[in-house]
């Protein structure tokens, strides 16, 4: 894969977990989840990096519906980053940052750092922006301003801030679920790889009583472990549902597809989203210093 495109702007989150995967392509950023999917489709980039799943804010339901009901792009892996917000300023207020006038950042990272802000900055004004990054860059363009940004070090290191408190976000397990979506069957190789999983999309026959439970059930008797379940509407009325599995196996050419038949035996559809590797980040700072050294 040579371009890859992203949920912009630089120095977010997305960018992160793209920078951590494919290091040495070319990024191609993208204003809304919705155009960085369709620049697939249209071959403009050949994969595309999009949040899906957060662990306070839970899913990212823009990009399931996108999948689902707009642009039919395989998932081709995902990468999980650990969510690590800091306190950015920029270099001339090191010395009064407590007396800062206001904090800029996406309304998610406010909410993620309340117990900081409560304590630490009582007196400043929470200003909200379009993400983390969009705060830092205003923080850089308006040094005459006594402000601070909340963003990843990503962000600091792209805006030339300065980072005056580290990890200011109240849960240390916080971690976000980025998805790659791409026409292209590349092997993705990466030192970061933790597993595989597939994700199939399943439809329930509206007559049949007890389907849930039969569906669960063939995985169930065939010892495959389901990471994640979820119900999304079909948009079709309501009532009308379909589910969303994670099974925590590669596609294989027994149990998966053993799985499939019996559901499509009981009336349901099945759709399979992708059968992709699965890469963990440790550390953000890891990846900041791997691919732009001080």
């Amino acid at each position: 894969m040579k371009t890859i495109g992203f949920l912009g702007p630089v120095g977010t989150f997305t960018e992160m977990a793209t920078m951590s995967i494919f290091p040495a392509q070319k990024r191609k950023e993208y204003t809304t989840i919705p155009a960085c999917m369709e620049g697939v489709s249209k071959g403009e980039v050949d994969a595309a990096v999009v949040p899906l799943e957060n662990a306070i804010e839970g899913s990212v339901n823009l990009t399931l519906d996108y999948i689902i009901h707009k642009h039919k792009l395989p998932i081709v892996g995902e990468v999980v980053v650990p969510v690590e917000q800091h306190l950015l300023i920029h270099p001339k207020h090191l010395e009064d940052w407590k007396a800062v006038s206001a904090i800029y950042s996406h309304p998610h990272a406010i909410a993620q750092c309340h117990e900081f802000l409560r304590s630490a900055l009582p007196q400043g004004e929470v200003k909200y922006t379009n993400s983390t990054s969009a705060a830092a860059k205003f923080i850089m363009e308006n040094p005459e301003l006594k402000v601070a940004a909340i963003g990843n070090e990503l962000a600091a290191k792209t805006y030339n801030l300065s980072i005056i408190e580290k990890n200011i976000h109240d849960y240390e397990n916080n971690r976000t679920r980025f998805v790659i979506l791409s026409k292209r069957k590349d092997e993705i190789i990466t030192p970061y790889t933790v597993g595989h999983k597939t994700t199939l999309m399943i439809t329930l026959p509206s007559d049949y009583s007890g389907a849930l439970h039969q569906v669960l059930s063939a995985f169930s008797w065939r010892k495959l472990n389901l990471s994640k379940i979820e119900s999304r509407p079909m948009k079709t009325g309501l009532g009308n549902y379909f589910f969303i599995i994670d099974v925590e196996e590669k596609m294989d050419e027994i149990l998966i597809p053993g799985v499939i038949a019996e559901l499509e035996a009981l009336g349901c559809g099945v759709r399979v989203l992708g059968s992709y590797p699965c890469f963990t980040i440790a550390s953000a700072n890891e990846v900041v210093k791997k691919t732009i050294p001080d």
